[in-house]
């Protein structure tokens, strides 16, 4: 807010330092009259702004009422036209569209009518043309005919009862141009074959013959090549590929396939005045299989007289794939069969040709060229297109099959010995070796070296090394028997990896792992093959031990022998059956060790007839446990019969001695648990005991020559665990009670070393009455 007029005059005042009355009142005056011209100048600002405002205010308030009557207007004219132009231009609409739609199945049916005309025009010319024998025009009238008729049955919701019958009419008229067709086709290929069950043979491919027509008739001349004219119409009307198809097989089946199977058949020709006749002839062949040269040969024989009387006709093929539409009946001829036609090539003659052995590798070099020629041949007759070498790419990777002809033929050989005979055997000595020829040691040129090394050692030096050298046949396998099966099997692993050192690297991997495989193949194999024999037959058993452990002894150094002679990619430690080793130390020791469980139950079987060795003065059931004594001890000498000379010694003796032990053993402890034995008893028991003490080293026969096995059966304690046992058993049944407490010698003497105290006296108890004496020698067993 403004101060007040007094104050400010008053400050005014001060501040100039004096009051003075008289100027006050002037200077007010003059403010006064200052607010006056003020308040007349805004008055006048006021008017001439409100005299500039009401024109404007007139001028909108016209505006507005102008509006207002034109809005009327404008709802007058809406009311006028939904009443009146509304329902008219409805009118006009409905009008437009039913004359629209009548313009629609005017135009639809002038259309049908068209190809109507079309399809009566085609067929039209179409008979015509096939009055004239012009073949190609008529299947391509047929040809406009059907898609008149696809066209009009196309067309949904305007069916005609007429187009079944034109339908059935174009099927008559094309079955009626293939008829005719198929007539000029067969007088342009004649075949002459045998009866259909008879196809197979060699005789009956014989009558085989396939006659082509070379001069066409005076009417033929004119109407054009009979052999264009005839496949290009069935190429229009979609047929040819079913003809050529028919064609190819009859021409596989009784031409190109006889022909790379009988080596002894020939194509002959025979060119008479309007026809070419191919047919066979017989000759002796010189070789079970044809070679590719001389397969080939015959083939393109076959096809040059194809293409000169049949194949070498242009046809126009309209295709998105080829930029001139033109296609020759070879090329056709080759789609259908070429296939068919490579494969049996391959697997009935390059894979015949494949050597059986790598030095003949080098040889295949012409098998390969003449590949070459012979695709090349195809390819100029059009026969072949130019990217198809499926036959070459075959010929060419001879090394691979090569190493897969030779991998199968040795896995099928070792499968032949694995299901042989296992009975027929041969002997193994320290001294035998696989038959082959030496390997050249990898380090033969130091040979040399080493030698004149050791000379100057002799001459300079004192030789530090020990005089006592191993045996030769430290390391070698103990002579026993094995399969000659087994032996072929082995012989047939080294040959091929001999065979491997002179390969390629690829075929020299492959041929290793198929010597692996062989192994591999007879763990899987034997055994399950000869199951049945394996567990029934103890000699086939024993026999199956050896095979094992014989392959298990090469097989710790068939990889060394070979290391350095195998591609590098083997020599850095992958070349090697060391791994297979305890597989097959595992494979034949289960095997045996089954069939000992197997002897092992029957002897417990016999001697649980024997009733408990209990009554013994009862002669029933001492007649019962003689029984069951001498059948085991028949048991063990048939046992020792049948793996005498198989097994090796140590083997045999530790096998008799184990089932030795089961017998006495089960005898022992039948005897120390009977409770009461009165002295005919004892002597009846004692007798027992001494029949299998006489009887039973008898069963250590390892060798032929009785004169040998002499040393094993005195070293019965060596390999019968319960022999001493049994001995002092025997002691007893027959000692008084002091001679058995000097036996015991305060367990320390024979008898403790086989028999407990509590055993001892258990034996005592049943043999002696109870008496002060038994007291105190019971007393002394502690």
């Amino acid at each position: 807010m403004a101060a007040p007029a007094g104050s400010l005059v008053a400050a005014v005042l001060a501040h100039s330092g004096r009051l003075d009355k008289e100027d006050l009142g002037t200077r007010i005056g003059r403010l006064s009259h200052r607010v006056e011209e003020l308040k007349g100048e805004v008055c006048n600002m006021i008017n001439k702004k409100y005299n500039e405002f009401l024109p404007s205010m007139q001028s909108a308030e016209d505006l507005v009422s102008q509006l207002e009557g034109l809005s009327s207007n404008i709802d007058l004219l809406k009311a006028g036209i939904e009443n009146e132009v509304q329902q008219d231009l409805n009118i006009a609409v409905a009008e437009f569209t039913e004359l629209k739609q009548q313009l629609e199945r005017d135009t639809l049916v002038l259309s049908i009518l068209k190809k109507l005309q079309e399809f009566d025009t085609a067929v039209k010319e179409y008979n015509t043309a096939l009055l004239e024998k012009k073949y190609v025009a008529a299947a391509q009238q047929l040809e406009k005919a059907r898609c008149s008729l696809k066209m009009l049955e196309s067309r949904k919701g305007f069916e005609l009862k007429i187009l079944k019958a034109l339908g059935t009419e174009l099927t008559v008229q094309t079955q009626n141009m293939l008829y005719h067709l198929g007539e000029e086709w067969q007088k342009l290929a004649v075949w002459k074959l045998p009866p259909s069950k008879e196809s197979s043979s060699l005789e009956s491919v014989m009558h085989s013959e396939l006659h082509l027509r070379t001069v066409p008739s005076k009417e033929e001349e004119i109407a054009g090549p009979p052999v264009a004219s005839v496949l290009q119409a069935f190429a229009v009307l979609g047929e040819l590929h079913t003809k050529l198809k028919i064609f190819g097989q009859l021409l596989l089946k009784y031409i190109l396939k006889p022909l790379i199977s009988y080596p002894c058949l020939q194509p002959f020709t025979e060119e008479q005045s309007d026809v070419f006749i191919l047919r066979f002839k017989s000759e002796e062949p010189n070789l079970d299989h044809s070679s590719p040269m001389e397969v080939f040969d015959k083939i393109k024989l076959i096809f040059e007289v194809l293409h000169k009387y049949l194949l070498n006709v242009p046809l126009e093929q309209p295709s998105e794939d080829r930029k001139n539409g033109r296609v020759t009946l070879a090329e056709l001829l080759g789609d259908a069969i070429w296939e068919e036609l490579s494969d049996c090539l391959i697997q009935n003659c390059l894979v015949n040709s494949i050597p059986t052995n790598s030095s003949k590798l080098e040889q295949y070099v012409e098998v390969i060229k003449s590949t070459e020629e012979f695709e090349k041949a195809l390819k100029d007759m059009q026969f072949l297109k130019g990217d198809t070498t499926d036959l070459l790419k075959y010929a060419r990777n001879v090394n691979s099959h090569f190493a897969n002809k030779k991998c199968q033929d040795v896995i099928v050989a070792a499968r032949n010995l694995m299901t042989s005979e296992i009975h027929n055997t041969v002997k193994i000595t320290p001294d035998s070796s696989v038959a082959l020829p030496r390997l050249p040691s990898p380090g033969e040129g130091d040979h040399l070296k080493m030698q004149k090394t050791s000379k100057l050692l002799h001459n300079n030096m004192v030789n530090l090394e020990n005089e006592t050298k191993l045996s030769q046949y430290t390391f070698s396998l103990p002579t026993c028997r094995i399969s000659s099966s087994v032996e072929k099997l082995m012989e047939l692993a080294y040959q091929t990896l001999l065979e491997a050192t002179a390969s390629t690297d690829q075929c020299c991997i492959q041929l290793f792992y198929s010597v692996r495989n062989i192994f591999q193949l007879f763990y899987d194999v034997v055994p399950t093959y000869h199951k049945e024999n394996l567990q029934k037959l103890p000699q086939l058993a024993a026999l199956h031990h050896n095979n094992c452990m014989y392959i298990a002894h090469h097989l710790l150094t068939l990889g060394h022998q070979f290391r350095y002679r195998l591609t590098n990619i083997l020599c850095d430690g992958a070349a090697t059956f060391v791994d297979l080793v305890p597989g097959f130390r595992r494979l034949g020791m289960e095997c045996f060790l089954a069939q000992m469980r197997v002897q092992k139950g029957e002897i417990l079987e016999r001697l649980s007839s024997a009733r408990n060795f209990s009554n013994m003065d009862d002669e029933e059931n001492y007649c019962a446990a003689n029984k069951a004594i001498r059948q085991v001890l028949h048991q063990l000498k048939r046992l020792g019969k049948v793996w005498q000379d198989v097994l090796p010694v140590n083997v045999y003796c530790k096998a008799m001695g184990t089932l030795l032990n089961t017998a006495l053993a089960e005898i022992v402890t039948r005897i120390a648990a009977l409770e009461d034995i009165s002295a005919e008893d004892a002597d009846r028991l004692y007798s027992l005991c001494r029949t299998m003490v006489e009887e039973g080293p008898q069963v250590f026969t390892p060798l032929p020559e009785d004169d040998k096995n002499k040393k094993y059966q005195e070293e019965v304690p060596v390999y019968v665990q319960k022999w001493m046992t049994f001995k002092e058993l025997m002691i007893i049944l027959q000692a008084n009670l002091q001679e058995i407490v000097d036996q015991w010698a305060d367990g320390k003497g024979p008898l403790a070393a086989e028999f407990s105290a509590a055993e001892v006296k258990s034996l005592i108890r049943a043999l002696f009455q109870n008496t002060e004496r038994r007291a105190a020698a019971l007393a002394k067993i502690k």
